[in-house]
């Protein structure tokens, strides 16, 4: 290699001092293209085909960090980026709720009051102010205000009950918490669990009328926090007395589908990086954008709201999320864009044709989790122009985005310049979760079409890099895998098994420890669910691995949602044969009435894979097993049971 280096240098040399300068860089060139289209031409093809696509995402980066580095400069929270958005139309709607228009100046006045009420309160920089408040205006308000002081607020999520509840309340360490009114039994029952010395506050969603004189009690020892804001004047507005623009704004707990909520840190700039990320594919500050998610997660928090308080959009709010009324609230909102998460997108496939499927202005849809299989239907029928699917763990900071509407893609990694924005695959042992590495100890690449676990290498100091983890440390080191690519490096790893086309198209495949051996074979369960959704028109399925005694590796078991009793097991069983092959078919089935879902309408499975297939675990739902030789599903009581366990039933 050295030989063939100075070899080529020195003919360099000798061309220059014959042709000059600038045309032998010319030449250079063009035996350089010349070299990759005879001997590289597939990468020459790829690189044509997703040259468009890259330099498109490389714009929208760009945008970012200029972004990103304004504001650093500024030092700026999102109070004072959202004041600078109030002086440019204070008069504009912000929100939408129900009947109500929230202009951008009502919201802030509305943060005033409250700043000036915690201020009051005592509430001071690096106090913890939870709130577990549904969707409305005042709830983006509420913790705005608290920034100002330069609080943090944890975003509750408002249907835990009791340990899950407690634990969420103290692992963040509150000092304050303020709650919905309808939620004041749930607090109260829990209340002598907590440490004595928080704060309770009762929020009312009701008009203020400031001119009411003084704070009501509730009758029971807790204060009305929104009496508190009518006889409180609105404090004068200053620049946020926080840690500035990498200082910690919000704890947003993940969903916890595997267990305990944690709750991860967002940081000013993580915020403005989340909601800038999307903003800059295929949004513009004059569209309407509708939201039916719960703000207390980061994609209805964060990536919606944020577009009002960062880019000055007018947001429409949901209470709950409806898929009867989806499209029909986009009508009604006249909303330009709309925002999905999970399952969403399916529940409002299934719902019946109406005139409100093509009556909306929708141009844009974005959110993560549309599903390959409804993706075109989806599209086609509510006549979607873009789809932006995007990609990210809410504590981590490998967020990726499908710029280009690539049915099924969650984004994509450059073929070209693959350096430029430093996320990667790794090959990875997919039952442990751990990365495969090398003789020197490196981790490897996965190659295209390969599984893998996605990693974002952590660069401290840069909002696009950094890594922040959970309130928990030892929870977030978990989430670090280091010398990655070199000695001393460090990398988020966000446990999902992904794959790469040849183009760089990223596919979501399954979680790290979701992926199970059956019969000398991985089984994913997104894969399984998504088929048995398919053939059982739609329905709720979850799949997951349960251990059988004396059998190697775990069998498919699927918890499917049949509420009005008409599921076809024989017809199922058939479909299934048909569209999976032997090992992913599930081996037992649980019938049920409904299934647990996160905040972000993820299914829970934790429960359903302790109580496995033992009947006297599972008390309300109806179990069958696969049998071998007739390809159907049998009921499964106690006496089956044992059979399976003894190995007279062989599945």
């Amino acid at each position: 290699m050295i030989f063939v280096a100075a070899a080529l240098t020195a003919a360099f040399c000798a061309v220059w001092l014959y042709i000059g300068f600038f045309a032998t860089c010319g030449l250079a060139i063009v035996f350089g293209v010349l070299f990759a289209v005879l001997f590289h031409t597939r990468w020459c093809y790829v690189a044509l085909m997703t040259a468009p696509r890259d330099i498109r995402a490389l714009i929208c980066y760009f945008k970012i960090l200029i972004l990103t580095w304004q504001l650093t400069r500024k030092n700026w929270t999102l109070p004072d980026i959202f004041h600078y958005v109030v002086k440019r139309h204070p008069t504009k709607p912000c929100f939408l709720f129900q009947d109500e228009v929230w202009t951008f100046q009502e919201v802030e006045d509305f943060s005033l009051r409250v700043t000036a009420v915690l201020k009051a309160n005592d509430i001071k920089k690096g106090k913890i102010v939870g709130l577990l408040v549904n969707n409305c205006p005042q709830m983006p308000a509420l913790w705005l205000g608290n920034a100002r002081l330069g609080g943090i607020t944890p975003l509750i999520n408002t249907n835990l009950r009791g340990n899950a509840l407690i634990h969420s309340i103290n692992i963040a360490k509150c000092n304050v918490l303020i709650f919905s009114e309808e939620y004041q039994a749930v607090v109260q029952e829990i209340a002598n669990q907590l440490d004595p010395s928080i704060k309770f506050f009762k929020f009312s969603h009701r008009p203020l009328k400031p001119s009411e004189p003084e704070a009501k009690g509730s009758g029971d020892g807790i204060v009305d926090f929104t009496s508190l804001l009518e006889s409180t004047p609105p404090a004068p507005w200053s620049l946020a007395t926080a840690d500035g623009f990498h200082g910690k704004l919000l704890y947003i707990y993940t969903s916890g589908t595997t267990g305990l909520p944690k709750a991860a840190v967002i940081s000013n700039s993580r915020f403005v990086f989340i909601a800038s990320a999307i903003h800059h594919m295929r949004l513009n500050s004059t569209d309407i954008i509708y939201c039916p998610l719960p703000l207390y997660h980061t994609a209805g928090g964060v990536i919606s709201v944020g577009q009002a308080l960062i880019f000055g959009c007018t947001v429409a709010l949901k209470p709950k999320f409806s898929a009867s009324q989806y499209f029909p609230d986009c009508v009604k909102f006249k909303a330009t864009v709309a925002h999905y998460i999970g399952e969403m997108c399916r529940y409002v496939l299934a719902t019946p044709p109406s005139p409100a499927d093509t009556e909306h202005n929708v141009r844009v849809i974005f959110g993560n989790g549309l599903r390959p299989q409804i993706w075109t239907d989806f599209v086609k029928r509510f006549n979607i122009k873009h789809v932006v699917e995007f990609y990210g763990a809410t504590e981590g900071n490998a967020n990726i985005a499908n710029t280009d509407g690539t049915p099924g893609a969650i984004g994509f990694v450059s073929r070209i310049l693959p350096s430029i924005y430093p996320i990667a695959i790794l090959k990875v042992d997919q039952e442990t979760g751990e990365p495969i590495r090398d003789s020197r100890g490196l981790c490897q690449l996965a190659k295209p079409n390969e599984p893998g676990v996605f990693i974002g290498k952590i660069s401290p100091n840069n909002p696009t890099r950094e890594y922040l983890g959970y309130v928990d440390k030892s929870a977030s080191e978990k989430k670090v895998v280091r010398d990655v690519f070199q000695f001393g490096d460090s990398a988020f790893i966000s446990g999902d098994i992904l794959i790469a086309d040849e183009f760089g198209y990223l596919y979501f495949r399954d979680r790290t420890g979701d992926t199970f051996r059956w019969r000398g074979e991985n089984v994913s369960t997104t894969e399984v669910e998504a088929a048995v959704s398919r053939v059982a028109d739609h329905r709720d399925a979850v799949v997951y691995g349960v251990l059988v005694p004396n059998t190697e590796g775990r069998a498919g078991m699927c918890g499917i949602v049949d509420a009005a009793g008409t599921l076809d097991l024989d017809k199922l069983a058939r479909d299934l044969a048909r569209d999976l092959p032997p090992y992913a078919r599930p081996v037992f089935i649980r019938v049920m009435t409904s299934v647990d879902m996160t905040g972000t309408f993820k299914m829970k499975k934790i429960d359903l894979q302790k109580e496995g297939f033992d009947p006297s675990l599972v008390k309300n739902d109806r179990l069958y097993y696969l049998d071998l030789k007739q390809g159907r599903y049998l009921p499964l009581g106690a006496e089956e049971y044992e059979k399976i366990c003894n190995g007279q039933i062989r599945l």
